[in-house]
């Protein structure tokens, strides 16, 4: 191959990478209000909610127009064939029309208009408490995902951490085998700790991985992305006073939105057993309807058509009066006053659940800080027994089986600080949610 040949395929094989890595994601870097933010805006769940929000909006506004009244036109043609005989005379209907307006009115309906909008607002009121609980299950899940990612990082730091200090006793177990100073049992047991720790260094490196993708699909990110967390540091704080108090929950104000909708229901099945008054207007303008028939005109008949073209007004008054209905009506009432207690049954049952929740999220954030306590002060001991056996070690004061176990309580130790710290920032977005002040 010449030199010329030889420029062009390097050239070839630097455009073919350049592609490569123009396709590759670039990493995305997140802090944990960003990571919600992204979460927020592309949750699918929360845009339904968004949906239904704005269309319980639109239920209320179509109960006021109840208030209203309703404006008809109407246009009738008839061509009607044979003319109808008429005592001698023939009305004919060939190309008959009749256009009018009406006006329809309720003046009242039992209280139903009233009722249907007070629902409509119900709904309205549930679909925003749908919408904030909603919001608050997005923000615990990019949450858990979000501490979750970090969490498996900080392990695999940990384990190649921990395979960097076995690496290193293996090289100086194997200059004391050549130097006599080790035996060949000592070198296969670092090298068996080494096998094992590979191992769960790769199990480590796929859960990260796969971490990583569920917090891309959280984001709304391609699943090739790579995920940069900023804040990386687990600030830890003893917790205060934590309040148990439901008020804010959006579970609790649905459950009881379900009781006031109850009672609204109870007056609109009452409601059937009133009268209905509504007063109708209207106007209507017919023609093109003709007679022909024979007049006596001097003792001559003959042949005449009379046309009619006219305009008529309408004004009526309805009154609708249930008399028996063999009691239907009864029996709807009594039915939505079962549902009624349901209702009151379920925020009543519910109630002390949402507090058994609130009562076990506290206990969590509790003894989560106690744990990340304690796994901080086992990481100490276990970090300065690894340095004692180190020395130990070095000095021939201790046999290897108790450096490797020092070692293997060291990486344990550090294991349960960073699963303590992760779980308790995952507590705290618990609380705030089962309290209902996660904004």
């Amino acid at each position: 191959m010449n030199k010329r040949n030889i420029i062009i395929s390097c050239g070839a094989i630097l455009l073919s990478l350049t592609g490569v890595w123009a396709q590759q994601p670039q990493p995305l870097r997140l802090t944990l209000d960003e990571c919600r933010e992204m979460a927020l805006s592309h949750s699918e769940e929360l845009q339904q909610a968004d949906n239904a929000l704005r269309q319980a909006e639109l239920d209320q506004q179509i109960a006021k127009t109840a208030f209203l009244p309703d404006f008809d036109a109407s246009a009738i043609g008839s061509y009607i064939l044979p003319d109808i005989d008429m005592m001698g005379m023939k009305l004919r209907m060939r190309g008959t029309y009749m256009a009018g307006i009406n006006l329809t009115q309720p003046i009242y309906a039992g209280g139903k208009i009233m009722t249907g909008n007070r629902l409509a607002r119900i709904g309205k009121e549930a679909a925003s408490e749908q919408l904030r609980m909603t919001r608050m299950d997005v923000i615990v899940e990019a949450d858990n995902a979000y501490w979750s990612y970090i969490a498996v990082n900080r392990k695999v730091r940990m384990i190649e951490s921990y395979q960097a200090q076995m690496d290193t006793l293996y090289r100086q177990t194997e200059t004391a085998l050549a130097a006599g100073m080790a035996t060949e049992n000592d070198l296969l047991r670092i090298e068996a700790k080494r096998t094992e720790i590979h191992y769960q260094l790769q199990k480590a490196q796929n859960g990260a991985d796969l971490c990583r993708m569920s917090l891309c699909r959280i984001v709304g990110a391609d699943f090739n992305t790579g995920i940069d967390p900023v804040d990386t540091v687990f600030t830890i704080q003893a917790p205060g006073t934590l309040s148990p108090e439901l008020d804010a929950r959006p579970e609790l104000h649905l459950l009881e939105k379900q009781v006031v909708a109850g009672k609204e229901q109870v007056r609109m099945a009452r409601a059937d057993m009133l009268p209905v008054v509504g007063l109708s207007v209207g106007y209507s303008y017919y023609g093109n309807i003709k007679i022909n028939g024979m007049a006596d005109a001097g003792g001559t008949m003959v042949p005449y058509t009379q046309e009619f073209r006219d305009g008529l007004g309408l004004a009526m008054l309805s009154v609708k009066v249930p008399i028996f209905h063999w009691g239907e009506n009864g029996k709807k009432v009594r039915k939505a006053q079962y549902e009624l207690r349901n209702a009151e049954l379920e925020l009543q049952k519910n109630s002390r659940l949402l507090s058994i929740q609130v009562q076990q999220a506290i206990r969590n954030v509790q003894d989560g800080y106690g744990l990340v306590e304690t796994a901080k002060k086992g990481l100490q001991q276990a970090e300065e027994n690894l340095r004692v056996m180190h020395n130990r070690y070095a000095a021939s004061m201790a046999p290897l089986t108790d450096l490797l176990d020092a070692q293997s309580g060291w990486k344990q130790a550090a294991s349960n600080l960073i699963e303590a710290q992760a779980q308790y920032k995952i507590y705290e977005t618990e609380y705030l949610r089962s309290t209902g002040m996660l904004e």
